[in-house]
């Protein structure tokens, strides 16, 4: 039964991989595996899985898989061979050659064997050349640059630029590596010049990038606290540029801690774990360090946010975050939870405590168990009660400062630490403060606090009044700002629906304005004018505050310069104004017969605003291109900060999608850069976020020319994004509208289609055309008759056992005339590129020759056209199928469309009568009758 049972497995296997489903023939090869197969077997089925990975591009796993077969039968050449390819593809070419050497061996005649020796030998060749001419450049190169008597000049700029260029390659790479290039990049370093610093770190990134070896080596040479120090230098191009650095060498140990890399690399590398903790503590030790500047600080905040968790929840190991909390939570909340003003204070800008605020949340959502998720809160809580037992009021508020940390990342952390004894009741007793900073500290925490559920009734009942006397008798407009945005969020608390309104009418209005004023106010401080922006976030969730807003243009302009600034903390709020204006929240209609029971249960029942509705909606999306939305937007999502958590992102994408939703409104967001900033929001964010902007690409592709939308390679990135809105979880309409948009790109070049074909569209789209609305069956119909140009497709068409050339033939009978256009298109293409094809045509269906004979006859030229063409092929590709044909009524249809007026259809009917001339079946004189 097992023997039985993995012959056929094994045999599925070979059929999937024979018809292109790679994944289908691994899964299938990976069952038998499970099933106790033979030795021989095993040694058959890893040399599949090996093949499979090959063709799926995982050459890693292609060399396991393969070594696994050899390992079974030292003498299974494909094996062999198999595992030479992965090496190759590597770049480990003298491993590969070993391997091609022995294959050689084991059959000498073998001219594939023969033709991969001679090439892999030559690429060998060609690197050892490269190499030896590489020698003389990089000691020449390193000489200029640290020859103090060539300070500034041109020629050191060009050696330094030549010096990063050599690195990208990893030939290069090695060759610096090997020539002393290290050390030599240690004196760069030293020489505190920024632009020779700038040189040396980017030669590093090079060296280091994907390389685990050489990483550890160079952290030797370097010094692992000496690399991270660079992180807090003052001039900003190099921090950067040492933060980079920094998450390559991240990157490749976490590499190897994940997977141990054999021969060399193995032997050099024992612990790439420690490696990376001595890594990670050298940051956590630089957050607290006195001297070191905001940007360092802050650099060293977004590598501990790309590094520490794990990038998807799939990965069971998330041991380095508990590392991190335990070694380094406490540094994080004194980040966190600094105060500005205060002498002994760090020196640290507004985006230092939002960062801390991320990598707080980051650590806590890659927790896996209440019982780490417990040791968390009683760190965080720990570390609140210590400052509470400090000295009033400095102690008080660290300890305040940081609970508004916790709520603005980890809320679940932060509600706990309101519970604390004593947080709310010291909150409230320092907004009565004198002294600013204390005001500043407590009225923040409060706004934060009013957006958990568990306190907003309290706040409400106690803080409402004590935001209104700061608001009108404070002297400060730091203070009233804040006072302010306090009001407005708890006056927001009913959000879009209209019947729950907390205020008096008119009371959110007047806030707004006065928001709308200090937005204004260029004399003020961007830090403080963002929180203006906070309460209009707040307050855009009632309609009469949005048309007043979008009237506003000074106001708009504004709002969008202040996006633009240094102050990266305001793009949450900024989103959030825009997403309330377009209304593109999520917002599902009442179901009737649950409104009737909750008005019969005496129950409030959601309203919607009046000037809500679509048209009120679309005026409002016009203002905001006239005011230049586009082109604030897109200059959000080029900052590089950690502000734009997933969840900005995502408003961002609600926006996008929004602004697109009308055709005429496309244009504009193309010329203003909508097309470019869509393409990293579709690739990385929040599921939803990825889909809307998925969604947002494929209008533009449908309506506007792709290459101009994306020019160059950005139009090679537009397909992963189309191809993940045709999985099942996403609607209809964003089925089709990526069906289209495929469709468009597949016409255009062979490589976007190969592109396509790599994103395994192909099985997705098939599955479409099966599907029962006409809309979606006819657009997945025309993509498949574009990719058909590409010969993957054919063959998939021409092998044995599918009924895929037959749904072309029915479809092309169908009575929607755009579904017949579009099968006969894919049918007249595949039967002129695969004779073989035609034919199989009468075999698929008994119908073939009525359908073919209606394509004919039909008033539409374009099917008319499909018709005669697919005739032409098939009476060219057999004398047997022409003799059917020729017996048939398609004789006289031709004699007849022939005599046209020497269009293509007359050309293609002319041309099949012909050939049947030529073949003896009709006299000149038939055909002209």
């Amino acid at each position: 039964m097992t023997a039985s049972s993995v012959e056929q497995l094994r045999k599925e296997g070979n059929e999937r991989f024979r018809c292109g489903d790679y994944e289908g023939a691994l899964s299938a090869y990976t069952r038998a595996l499970g099933l106790g197969a033979p030795p021989a077997d095993q040694a058959v089925l890893h040399r599949n899985r090996a093949a499979c990975h090959l063709r799926l591009e995982d050459f890693h796993e292609a060399e396991a898989e393969a070594s696994k077969a050899i390992e079974k039968d030292g003498g299974d050449v494909k094996a062999l061979y198999r595992r030479s390819q992965a090496l190759e593809k590597l770049g480990r070419l003298d491993q590969a050659v070993l391997d091609l050497q022995r294959c050689v061996s084991l059959e000498p005649k073998n001219r594939v064997f023969q033709e991969a020796l001679r090439s892999i030998g030559g690429q060998i060749q060609e690197k050892v050349r490269y190499m030896s001419s590489t020698d003389a450049k990089v000691e020449q190169m390193f000489q200029i640059l640290l020859d103090p008597e060539e300070k500034g000049t041109e020629k050191k700029q060009k050696a330094s630029q030549n010096l990063v260029v050599l690195a990208r390659e990893d030939a290069g790479a090695e060759k610096i590596f090997r020539n002393n290039g290290v050390p030599l990049l240690q004196r760069l370093l030293d020489t505190g010049e920024p632009d020779l610093m700038l040189a040396a770190l980017r030669t590093l990134v090079g060296i280091c990038s994907e390389h685990q070896s050489r990483t550890v080596a160079t952290l030797s040479v370097l010094g692992t606290r000496r690399l991270v120090s660079i992180l807090g230098v003052e001039n900003q191009a190099v921090s950067l540029a040492a933060c980079h650095l920094l998450q390559v060498m991240c990157d490749a140990l976490k590499e190897g801690v994940k997977r141990g890399f054999q021969g060399k690399e193995g032997a050099i590398i024992v612990d790439p774990a420690r490696e990376l903790r001595v890594l990670l503590s050298s940051l956590l030790e630089l957050l607290t360090e006195a001297g070191v500047s905001s940007q360092g600080r802050d650099n060293a905040l977004t590598l501990l946010i790309k590094v520490v968790p794990r990038k998807s929840p799939k990965d069971p190991n998330n041991s380095l975050t508990l590392w991190v909390i335990d070694q380094g939570l406490k540094k994080v909340l004194e980040v966190g939870g600094s105060v500005q003003d205060s002498c002994e204070e760090l020196s640290e800008a507004g985006n230092s405590r939002m960062s801390a605020s991320i990598l707080l949340s980051k650590l806590f959502d890659d927790l896996k168990c209440d019982a780490e998720r417990e040791n968390f809160h009683r760190l965080c809580e720990n570390y609140i009660r210590s400052w509470f037992e400090g000295p009033w009021p400095a102690g008080k508020l660290r300890a305040i400062q940081t609970v508004s940390c916790l709520l603005q990342g980890p809320c679940d952390a932060g509600n706990r630490a309101l519970e604390l004894s004593g947080v709310m009741d010291s909150v409230i007793a320092l907004c009565a403060s004198e002294r600013e900073d204390e005001q500043l500290v407590a009225v923040e925490a409060l706004i934060h606090a009013a957006g958990k559920a568990k306190r907003a009734s309290f706040i409400t009942a106690n803080g409402v009044s004590l935001l209104k006397d700061l608001y009108k008798r404070s002297q400060r407009d730091s203070i009233r700002i804040r006072a302010l945005v306090g009001l407005c969020k708890l006056g927001s608390a009913g959000g879009t629906d209209f019947s729950m309104k907390q205020f008096a009418e008119g009371s959110t209005l007047k806030l707004a304005k006065q928001c709308r004023k200090w937005l204004c106010n260029e004399q003020m401080d961007a830090g403080t004018r963002r929180w203006a922006a906070e309460g209009l976030a707040y307050l855009t969730f009632d309609a009469d505050v949005k048309e007043e807003f979008v009237e506003d243009g000074v106001a708009l302009k504004a709002l969008f310069r202040l996006s633009k600034s240094e102050e990266r903390s305001v793009l949450f709020a900024v989103a959030s104004a825009l997403v309330n204006c377009t209304n593109s929240y999520d917002y599902e209609e009442p179901d009737p017969k649950m409104v009737e029971l909750a008005k019969y249960a005496k129950q409030p029942v959601p309203e919607q605003h009046p000037k809500d509705k679509p048209s009120f909606v679309r005026a409002r999306v016009k203002k905001l291109l006239a005011a230049g939305v586009v082109s604030a937007m897109t200059c959000m999502v080029r900052a590089e900060s950690q502000a734009l958590t997933s969840s900005c992102r995502e408003l961002l994408c609600r926006v996008f999608l929004a602004l697109v939703e009308e055709v005429e409104d496309r244009g504009t967001v193309v010329a203003q850069g909508g097309g470019k900033a869509l393409l990293p929001l579709a690739l990385e964010g929040t599921d939803v976020g990825q889909t809307k902007a998925a969604q947002a690409l494929a209008k533009l592709t449908i309506t506007s020319n792709p290459e101009m939308t994306f020019p160059g390679e950005r139009i090679y990135e537009v397909v992963r994004p189309l191809v993940s809105l045709l999985h099942l979880s996403c609607s209809g309409l964003q089925n089709f509208e990526a069906l289209m948009a495929l469709t468009n790109l597949a016409g255009i070049s062979e490589r976007l289609r190969q592109k396509i074909l790599k994103e395994k569209a192909v099985p997705m789209i098939e599955g479409y055309m099966f599907e029962e609305h006409e809309m979606i069956r006819r657009a997945a119909t025309e993509c498949m008759c574009n990719l058909a140009m590409s010969k993957e497709v054919q063959d998939l068409f021409e092998a044995e056992g599918n009924d895929r050339l037959k749904l072309l033939v029915l479809y092309s009978g169908e009575e929607d005339e755009l579904l017949r256009r579009a099968a006969a298109g894919g049918l007249a293409m595949l039967t002129s590129l695969r004779p073989a094809l035609c034919r199989r045509v009468p075999q698929v269906t008994t119908h073939w020759l009525e359908i073919l004979q209606a394509l004919l006859l039909s008033s539409n030229q374009e099917l008319q056209h499909r018709g005669a063409v697919v005739v032409l092929n098939m009476v060219e590709a057999s004398r047997e199928i022409a003799s059917t044909l020729m017996e048939s009524e398609v004789l006289e249809i031709l004699s007849v469309l022939a005599k046209g007026e020497g269009g293509p259809v007359s050309r293609a009917a002319a041309a099949s009568l012909g050939k049947a001339m030529e073949y003896g079946l009709i006299q000149p004189g038939q055909a002209r009758e």
